[in-house]
């Protein structure tokens, strides 16, 4: 081990200790981040020691939970995983796992059980394939997501594509075939590509929504026809003008049974039937189960593992997360982009009763500076069962504004303090009733901060994913 490696090891362990005795977070990015300015070859050098090596996940939405799944999977394949649960997902954030695994002499404990599990930025995947070279890479979704940072889906679609330009040959590529971005990039691959989906057509929706962002063919540049939409331009989607479709599933949901609180899936796979109830609502928790499924059978794990991790599985901090609080249910669902947002709002939408809702808007680093996207979500979904609503975050004037347009009132309160909203919005809230808590990223790690202080009995997100 080079002694430079070795620095960066200590130095990161010391950044990670000071960030959280000075109360500034978990250090999953600093302690990265330092590590990396000592020895820039820190993180091949530390994922090499994996014994099976890397699996890399991808895409706009449903990163944390997929790797989060993946890692159940693994666990219960006997495997011991190495994985970045706290959702950090930039180069720092991986370098920052390998500081917090090694000891000081260099070693990762256990390193022929290890499989590294990496959830990554979408602008990272490029600097991660060549230092880690994952066996698999999979990709969830694109959708429009922070335009300052990504730019248009169409520019990330291509610096995916230019990152696999140069793939290892024996790299699997995951895809989701009912999304057309990810598909494209199965057309280029050098190695084996996995395809995924929903051939479920019950579950489609009716109409096209205000939030698809892929409405031209990638090949030919021909508008695609949808014989199924799903949510988004996820579905079964065509191109008339040069025959591009997509693409047959290899691991496909065949039945789908969605519920309040669960979600029974039928995925057929060359692993075999599984039959799946996935303690989370949503068609997009299905896909990401989905995902999670196809990424464990490109490894090779075991059917068995997929089924029990699934079946047994608990939300991702922040996603479809609850709390009890003095009595009340709290339940948080990250909602960071019109696409995501509009799943979310279904999702309470499906269940019964009337709601009690409070949003977050912030406009941070990590959720991205431009807000104009809140008015290519459906707020509208959400309105009908509305019994009261708070506007909060650093841009709640905004969110108020577009919750006026949405039909929630003419003077929806305002709230720019978390942790004055959250009491606000507690205190709204009936004995025994629930609170539905909508924040966009930087808000969520904020408010699940504050709502585990409150319920006693959550840790902080980057000890328990």
């Amino acid at each position: 081990m080079e002694i430079r490696t070795l620095a960066a090891i200590v130095a990161g362990k010391a950044a990670g200790v000071a960030s959280r005795v000075l109360g500034r977070g978990g250090g999953t990015a600093v302690a990265g981040l330092v590590a990396e300015r000592i020895d820039p070859g820190f993180v091949r050098r530390l994922g090499a020691q994996a014994g099976h090596g890397a699996i890399a996940v991808t895409g706009t939405n449903g990163k944390t939970t997929t790797a989060l799944m993946l890692s159940r999977i693994a666990r219960e394949a006997g495997l011991a995983p190495l994985h970045n649960r706290s959702g950090s997902n930039l180069m720092r954030g991986v370098a920052a796992l390998f500081v917090q695994e090694a000891s000081l002499g260099g070693r990762i404990a256990d390193a022929a059980r290890r499989l590294a599990i990496l959830e990554v930025d979408e602008a990272t995947l490029p600097l991660i394939v060549p230092a880690v070279r994952p066996r698999v890479v999979v990709f969830t979704n694109l959708f429009r997501d922070q335009l300052d940072r990504y730019g248009e889906v169409d520019a990330v679609a291509q610096a995916w594509a230019r990152a696999l330009d140069d793939e290892p040959a024996d790299m699997t590529l995951v895809l989701n075939a009912d999304d057309p971005g990810v598909a494209h990039l199965g057309a280029g691959a050098r190695g084996r590509v996995l395809y995924y989906g929903v051939d479920d057509t019950g579950a489609a929706v009716a109409g096209d929504e205000h939030a698809s962002d892929f409405r031209t063919c990638l090949r030919c540049g021909a508008e695609l026809a949808y014989d199924a939409t799903f949510y988004g331009h996820i579905g079964h989607w065509r191109c008339d003008a040069c025959g591009n479709r997509r693409p047959a599933p290899d691991v496909r949901i065949t039945r789908v049974e969605q519920g309040e609180d669960a979600t029974a899936l039928r995925i057929v796979s060359p692993a075999g039937e599984l039959r799946v109830t996935l303690p989370l609502a949503g068609l997009y928790n299905a896909y990401n189960a989905l995902a999670a499924s196809a990424g464990a059978i490109a490894l090779g794990l075991s059917a068995d593992a997929i089924v029990a991790a699934l079946d047994g599985f608990s939300a991702a901090f922040g996603r479809q997360e609850r709390f009890r609080v003095d009595g009340h249910e709290v339940w948080v669902l990250l909602g960071k982009n019109p696409t995501g947002l509009n799943q979310v709002l279904r999702a309470i939408a499906a269940r019964e009763g009337r709601k009690r809702l409070l949003f977050f808007l912030n406009d941070g680093i990590a959720d991205g500076r431009d807000v104009s996207w809140i008015w290519d979500a459906d707020y509208e979904l959400a309105q009908p069962q509305a019994e009261w609503v708070l506007a909060a975050g650093t841009r709640a004037e905004d969110l108020a504004l577009r919750l006026k347009y949405a039909g929630f009132g003419g003077d929806v309160p305002v709230e720019h303090d978390a942790r004055a909203a959250l009491r606000r919005a507690i205190a709204e809230t009936p004995p025994a009733g629930t609170l539905y808590v909508v924040p966009t990223y930087t808000a969520m790690l904020e408010v699940r901060e504050l709502l585990a202080r409150r319920d006693g009995s959550a840790r902080h997100f980057w000890e328990d994913a």
